[in-house]
C-alpha cells in the first residue's frame, strides 16, 4: 500500500510540475525583450545550459523569415515546433518546449523533461519521508491483527496435533474461530462424529464376535477330548489330535481379538499403575509350562534394580501390559525350535522402564520388519499355528502408553528382539 501511495504521490508532484514549468515556460516566452533578436547575439552565449533561474530553458528565436537569429544555448538545438506546447525527443532526450508566433519574430523556449521529474521527486520525497516512517508502525498493526486473527485457528491446530489417534469427540472450538472457517469446523465435527459411530460399531461387532465364538469353541474342545478318550484308536487318534490343534487355534485367535477389542475401546482408561516387575514374573511363570513341552529355555533377567524382589511401578493398566508382555513370549515360544532359548528383560532405568524379548527364532525378514505391525499380517519364513495379531496388540498398547516399540533381529541373525521402551516409572524400585 505504501509504494502505491507514493507512486500517487510522485504523479500528483509529477503533474503540478508540469503546470508550473508549462506556466514558466509561457511567461518567459512572452516577457523576452526584442533586444534578443538581433542578429549578432547569434552565437552569444546566455551563461550555461542551466539558464535562467537554474531552470536549464533553451530560448530559440526565427525571424520573419524563418532564420535563426538566436539561441542560448548551442549544444541544444531543438527543432521548430508550431505554437503552444509540445513534448519531442531530441538526442535521447525529451523536451517540452512553447512557441508563440509575435510580430516580428517566432519564439520557441524548451525545457528538458528530466526538470520536471527532479522537481516531481523533490517534491514526493519531502511528503514521502513521514509515510515512510509510519510503514514499521503500520506493518506491526497489520501483524498484530492478524496474529489475534489466527489465533483460532493455532489453537485448532494445537488441538487436533495433541489428539491420539483414538480421540474422535468433536472440536469444541467452533463458536472461537472466524466465520469464514466456522463451516470447516462444523464439517470436521460431522465427519469425527460419524466415523466415531463407524469405529465404536465396528468395535462392538469385534468384540461381540469373539465373544460369541468363545463359548462354543470351548465347548468344541471339550467335546473333542471326550470323543478322544472314548475312542482310543489309531486312525482316530491323529484326526482328534488335527480337531484339537485347529480348535485351540480358533480358540487363540478369539482371545486376541478379545484382547484387541478391549484396547480399541479401552485407548485411554484403566489402572494408572503397575508393577511391571510382578507383570513379567507372572507372565514367564504361566508360560513355562508351554515352554517346557518344546523343550526351550525360558528365563527372566532384571537389570539395573537393586534387588530381584523389588516392585517396579510405571504408568499404565497392569491387564494392558500383561496382554502385552504375554503376547510377546508367547509369539517367541511358538516361533522358536525345539530346544531353543527365550529371554524376557526387565530394564529399569533412572525415570523409564522396559522390557525386551530375545528368541533363537528365525527372527523376520528386514523388508517385513516394519509389517509385522499390522493386524492379521504373518512373516512369510513362519510357521506354526498363529493370527498375526501379537505384535499387533503389543504395537497398541505401546502406542497408548507413548512407550517405543522395537522390533529387529539379533545381531547374530539367529533370532528376533522386541523391546518395549519409554514406559514412565514412578516408584517402588531401587537403583543401584
Amino acid at each position: 500500500m505504501s509504494i502505491i501511495a507514493g507512486y500517487g504521490i510522485f504523479r500528483s508532484a509529477r503533474e503540478e510540475a508540469n503546470e508550473l514549468f508549462d506556466y514558466e515556460l509561457r511567461s518567459v516566452c512572452i516577457s523576452l525583450p526584442q533586444s534578443l533578436s538581433d542578429a549578432t547575439a547569434m552565437n552569444a552565449e546566455s551563461r550555461t545550459f542551466e539558464g535562467i533561474s537554474d531552470d536549464r530553458v533553451a530560448i530559440q528565436i526565427w525571424d520573419a523569415n524563418g532564420k535563426q537569429t538566436y539561441h542560448s544555448h548551442s549544444q541544444v538545438i531543438l527543432p521548430r515546433q508550431a505554437p503552444g506546447f509540445h513534448t519531442l525527443e531530441v538526442a535521447e532526450r525529451h523536451f517540452r518546449t512553447f512557441g508563440a508566433q509575435q510580430a516580428s519574430r517566432f519564439v520557441q523556449i524548451g525545457q528538458p523533461v528530466s526538470v520536471r521529474d527532479e522537481l516531481a521527486l523533490q517534491v514526493a520525497s519531502r511528503t514521502l519521508w513521514p509515510l515512510l516512517g509510519i510503514v514499521p508502525l503500520e506493518i506491526a498493526l497489520v501483524l498484530i491483527v492478524v496474529r489475534r486473527a489466527l489465533r483460532p485457528l493455532r489453537q485448532l491446530s494445537s488441538s487436533l496435533a495433541a489428539r491420539s489417534l483414538e480421540t474422535l469427540t468433536p472440536v469444541g472450538l467452533v463458536d472461537e474461530v472466524p466465520a469464514e472457517i466456522a463451516p470447516l469446523v462444523r464439517a470436521l465435527n460431522d465427519l469425527l462424529t460419524r466415523l466415531d459411530k463407524a469405529v465404536q460399531a465396528q468395535r462392538i461387532f469385534i468384540a461381540d464376535a469373539a465373544h460369541e465364538l468363545r463359548t462354543p469353541l470351548t465347548a468344541l474342545k471339550l467335546q473333542i477330548q471326550v470323543a478322544r478318550r472314548e475312542h482310543q484308536g489309531v486312525g482316530t487318534g491323529e484326526l482328534f489330535q488335527k480337531l484339537e490343534e485347529r480348535t485351540n487355534r480358533a480358540i487363540h485367535l478369539v482371545q486376541q481379538l478379545l484382547s484387541l477389542a478391549r484396547e480399541d475401546a479401552d485407548a485411554g482408561t484403566g489402572k494408572r499403575e503397575a508393577d511391571l516387575f510382578r507383570i513379567a514374573t507372572q507372565v514367564v511363570s504361566e508360560l513355562s509350562v508351554l515352554a517346557e513341552q518344546k523343550e526351550i529355555d525360558l528365563g527372566l533377567e532384571c537389570a539395573g534394580m537393586e534387588a530381584a524382589s523389588s516392585p517396579v511401578h510405571v504408568a499404565g493398566d497392569e491387564t494392558s501390559l500383561r496382554s502385552m508382555l504375554t503376547n510377546l513370549v508367547d509369539n517367541a515360544i511358538r516361533y522358536t525350535p525345539k530346544g531353543g532359548r527365550v529371554d524376557v528383560r526387565l530394564i529399569v532405568a533412572r525415570e523409564t522402564a522396559g522390557l525386551e524379548v530375545v528368541d533363537t527364532g528365525p527372527g523376520i525378514p528386514h523388508a517385513e520388519l516394519d509389517r509385522v505391525r499390522d493386524r492379521f499380517y504373518r512373516a512369510k519364513n513362519t510357521s506354526g499355528a498363529g493370527s498375526g495379531l501379537g505384535l499387533a496388540i503389543a504395537a497398541k498398547v505401546a502406542m497408548k502408553y507413548r512407550a517405543e516399540l522395537s522390533i529387529r533381529n539379533r545381531d547374530d541373525e539367529t533370532g528376533l528382539r522386541v523391546a518395549i521402551g519409554g514406559l514412565q516409572l514412578l516408584k517402588g524400585v531401587t537403583l543401584p
